[in-house]
């Protein structure tokens, strides 16, 4: 979204092309919108075991892609061929899997996007899966052994709906739709900043980092007033918050939150995301709200405790305070090794938080000045960066015919 609002201010027409659930939220920042299946419900409104098996780390990615969004591949597909005609451009992103097909079948300029290092699957920086914490260690071995290692395991992860639909479609095998089937030969957008994560040797090389994307969503919620007299009625406080994802698993995160915070003296804001992870009781110097853009609460915390989702991740990091990472699934806990490498976030995992844990890597954060100034250091280097601008740059740099196709493979035009 905040690609497509620099664009539309450069007199661009942009249109998302998304699940249904998001029409509300587009067209009220003034955006088009076109549906694309599968019509899946708000979460809210989902089986809470659907969720669950989403969440699990382990086997969530997998039943995700294979059980939700692989199967509707072909409803996708034709969705989104309707959507892009006329349109002198397609962006796609990796858990749209028609994204690339539409792009290679019509052969239409067409740029792929990745919002976190973790898509990559870098043997130079090996990806830290929300399982298999332990792999981090294993970047000793070398790139060469790494390689093999990471290569062996994405042969595990194939999906027949999608491959099967491109050998209908008469397209070419560009590779696993998963990973390297993902990526547009004219160029890459990484959508993050090179502060969080640096270009590898084994990154595609038409790959070009943008800076992280911030979209606040300022128009859709304001600052409740009570949140605001609390905040100005005390010490800056810790803020809870899961996103919008790990807050439908959230079971005992926000109760034990509390009690981490009382036991060390501290106030605290939660943002619980919907009613039913409202505590039974809130002790004083403890607020709970539904949910607050991030750029009006987070710069006011001393502290963000999180779920390392990479939008919430770059919020934090953008805020300039220590960060205590809870990852939960995906491309999480990679997130939480990056901030975690650049100084400014702790890590501690779901299975593991208890308040007693919680309140010792908290006090970890907050006793120890180093966390604070590297906080600060980052959020001053990410202020001078403009990520939909650059993203915006290099869109315009494709549409205008500059660079060149680095696999003809991949075109096959109609």
């Amino acid at each position: 979204m905040a690609i497509a609002m620099e664009l539309q201010r450069r007199g661009h027409v942009p249109v998302i092309a998304t699940m249904d659930i998001y029409r509300e939220k587009i067209e009220g920042a003034g955006l088009e919108f076109v549906p694309v299946r599968p019509n899946i419900p708000q979460p809210k409104e989902q089986d809470p075991e659907l969720i669950r098996k989403i969440m699990e780390p382990r086997t969530g990615p997998r039943f995700l892609m294979e059980e939700v969004v692989y199967p509707a591949v072909r409803d996708s597909y034709a969705d989104l061929l309707a959507a892009v005609d006329g349109a002198d451009l397609l962006l796609t992103h990796s858990a749209a899997p028609a994204g690339p097909l539409v792009g290679q079948k019509t052969g239409m300029p067409w740029i792929s996007t990745v919002l976190a290092p973790f898509s990559f699957i870098s043997a130079y920086d090996p990806p830290v899966p929300p399982f298999w914490q332990w792999t981090r260690r294993l970047s000793v071995l070398g790139p060469e052994v790494m390689g093999f290692l990471l290569n062996l395991s994405k042969s595990l992860y194939k999906s027949k709906a999608v491959t099967d639909f491109r050998d209908e479609l008469g397209l070419p095998d560009v590779g696993n739709p998963m990973f390297e089937g993902q990526h547009s030969p004219t160029r890459i957008l990484a959508l993050f900043s090179e502060v969080f994560a640096q270009r590898q040797p084994d990154w595609p090389q038409q790959t070009e980092i943008t800076g992280f994307c911030f979209y606040d969503g300022h128009h859709e919620a304001v600052v409740p007033t009570e949140l605001i007299r609390f905040l100005d009625s005390g010490a800056p406080p810790i803020v809870f918050t899961l996103g919008s994802s790990a807050v439908w698993v959230a079971r005992d995160f926000f109760s034990e939150s509390i009690e981490a915070a009382r036991s060390i003296g501290r106030r605290a804001v939660l943002l619980i995301g919907d009613e039913r992870n409202l505590p039974r009781s809130l002790p004083q110097g403890v607020i709970a709200v539904d949910y607050v853009p991030y750029q009006s609460l987070l710069p006011r915390a001393c502290a963000v405790v999180h779920h390392g989702g990479v939008g919430t991740t770059s919020q934090a990091l953008l805020a300039g305070v220590p960060t205590l990472i809870v990852p939960f699934a995906f491309d999480q806990s990679d997130n939480a090794e990056h901030a975690f490498r650049i100084g400014t976030s702790r890590t501690l995992y779901r299975k593991n938080y208890q308040a007693a844990k919680v309140a010792n890597e908290l006090e970890e954060l907050l006793r120890h000045p180093y966390y604070s100034h590297r906080a600060l250091d980052v959020s001053q280097k990410l202020k001078r960066e403009d990520g939909p601008a650059r993203a915006s740059d290099l869109i315009e740099e494709v549409l205008s015919g500059k660079p060149k196709d680095k696999e003809a493979a991949y075109a096959s035009g109609n």
